[in-house]
């Protein structure tokens, strides 16, 4: 499943997730008909709407073997929240087996697959954002640390703000701009602190938010990637 952040704004995203999984032997298919979950109508409080669109979520998926979300945000939507939007309707039962299928990217690969080596070298000295959806209600942690500490020559450092939110929320970034904008300071501040070149996440959205807010710092030198982008790097090289 590819969020509609990932497919309007950073598809590279979307194309390395699925160079590493069939590197690792697996088949991968995209359901070109597949859309939004549902996620921003639901946050905002428009149960009616989200549901209209993630019943055709369900649809999509039914027949897939294992779904996996390259965001913790999606899949913290489909994994927790379907079965609360669908409870007591006729898709509840539809919306449980989405659910109990559905794996955010790093915890399918370790803790599904156990894979933590993927083959992946990236010279460079990282920090990790930790995205609010992943980390409190899927409980994405160690997953993806897991994974950058296996990657060839990269230097894993930790901010001391890594669990704090971005800022960015979906609309919260809209509705609430000075104070997002504050958060996304903080954010980045920590980040520069750990002496860190590169911020890695598990939602693009978020590093969406603090590269925009470090695009406009001066002398910044900090770059955001995401963590599938990261794994994929000298795929071909590494054995």
């Amino acid at each position: 499943m590819i969020p509609c952040f990932i497919d309007q704004l950073f598809p590279q995203v979307g194309i390395r997730m699925v160079e590493i999984f069939e590197r690792l032997g697996h088949e991968v298919e995209y359901p070109m008909d597949q859309t939004c979950c549902g996620q921003p109508p639901f946050n905002s409080g428009f149960q009616d709407e989200a549901r209209q669109v993630a019943v055709r979520v369900l649809e999509i998926f039914k027949s897939a073997e294992v779904v996996v979300v390259p965001s913790g945000s999606c899949a913290a939507m489909v994994k927790v929240f379907y079965p609360e939007l669908f409870q007591e309707s006729p898709q509840e039962e539809a919306a449980k087996e989405l659910a109990a299928k559905t794996w955010e990217f790093s915890q399918f690969l370790v803790e599904k697959l156990e894979v933590t080596d993927v083959g992946a070298s990236f010279p460079g000295k990282v920090t990790f954002h930790d995205g609010c959806h992943g980390l409190r209600e899927l409980g994405v942690k160690g997953a993806p640390r897991a994974l950058l500490e296996k990657v060839r020559d990269l230097e894993l450092v930790e901010m001391g703000e890594a669990e704090t939110c971005c800022g960015f929320g979906g609309t919260f970034a809209v509705k609430f701009p000075q104070i997002s904008t504050a958060m996304a300071q903080v954010k980045s501040n920590s980040a520069e602190e750990s002496g860190a070149e590169y911020i890695v996440s598990n939602d693009a959205s978020c590093l969406m938010q603090i590269q925009g807010y470090l695009d406009r710092q001066p002398k910044n030198e900090i770059r955001c990637f995401h963590l599938a982008e990261v794994l994929a790097k000298n795929l071909d090289k590494t054995e």
